[in-house]
């Protein structure tokens, strides 16, 4: 599938599919018109943000993000709080969010991608809990960080991660504008 909507190829067919993955068909056709009272549609440098009304209001993540122009996926490998010298730093999970998100944005930026080109987050947190208790303090690390942009994101619960030290690793992918 293309990420400018354009038609390609599925792999050993020599069939043209359109950006929904249906044979002939355009993704306008299978998706409300924009503006339309189905769907909260916000955008951001062309990644519209879409929250239905019928779900639960999103608190710090979309529901959906939609790239609406041509680009590249950056794919932003999991980073953890770790600093320079390769040691986990920040005592707890608010200090080590704020880090591990600061670690990817550097990633990000040097893949050409800014705070507004995030689709897609995933947190890996150790203790689900405390990241609830501290949901909080995290929202604004993330606001001061990245704005009011959010991507479709989601938090899942980890054991343990590869740094033992870690409480939350952040992976994630850009959408980054040609």
């Amino acid at each position: 599938m293309s990420v400018d909507g354009g038609e390609t190829e599925k792999p050993g067919t020599g069939d043209q599919y359109g950006p929904d993955g249906l044979r002939g068909q355009q993704s306008s056709d299978t998706l409300p018109p924009a503006g339309a009272p189905a769907a909260d549609a916000v955008g951001s440098r062309d990644l519209e943000r879409i929250n239905p009304p019928h779900l639960a209001p999103p608190t710090g993540f979309s529901h959906a993000v939609r790239a609406t122009a041509p680009g590249t996926l950056v794919f932003l490998a999991g980073q953890t709080a770790l600093d320079g010298s390769g040691r986990i730093v920040g005592d707890g999970i608010v200090e080590q969010f704020e880090r591990a998100l600061s670690n990817l944005l550097e990633v990000a930026a040097a893949s050409g991608a800014g705070p507004s080109d995030l689709a897609k987050l995933t947190v890996f947190a150790v203790d689900i809990a405390d990241y609830r208790r501290h949901a909080r303090d995290i929202g604004r690390v993330w606001k001061r960080l990245v704005g009011s942009a959010f991507p479709a994101m989601a938090v899942i619960g980890a054991t343990r991660l590869w740094d033992e030290a870690a409480l939350v690793e952040i992976e994630g992918i850009a959408v980054v504008r040609q």
